[in-house]
């Protein structure tokens, strides 16, 4: 295995990760974060949503480095 592509599929796993933290931490503001901490309602909501929204535009780009990092011939690359 070429160790570019190791690298790649890393990368690819890395960014499914990121996925999960973006979507997570955006819910976790709009619904949650003013229970546990003293925080301006705008605030929370400006943050989760961009937060939310750059998850969700994560999950694209995720979805197109796994394809390209798991299902791709090396062939197909040269």
């Amino acid at each position: 295995m070429n160790s570019n592509k190791l690298l790649q599929q890393i990368t690819a796993m890395f960014g499914i990760f990121m996925v999960a933290f973006y979507i997570g931490v955006g819910v976790f503001m709009l619904f949650y974060a003013r229970k546990w901490f003293v925080i301006d309602k705008a605030i929370c909501v400006i943050m989760g949503s961009t937060f939310l929204f750059f998850g969700v535009y994560r999950i694209f780009v995720s979805i197109n480095q796994v394809r390209k990092a798991f299902f791709t011939r090396e062939e197909d690359e040269e």
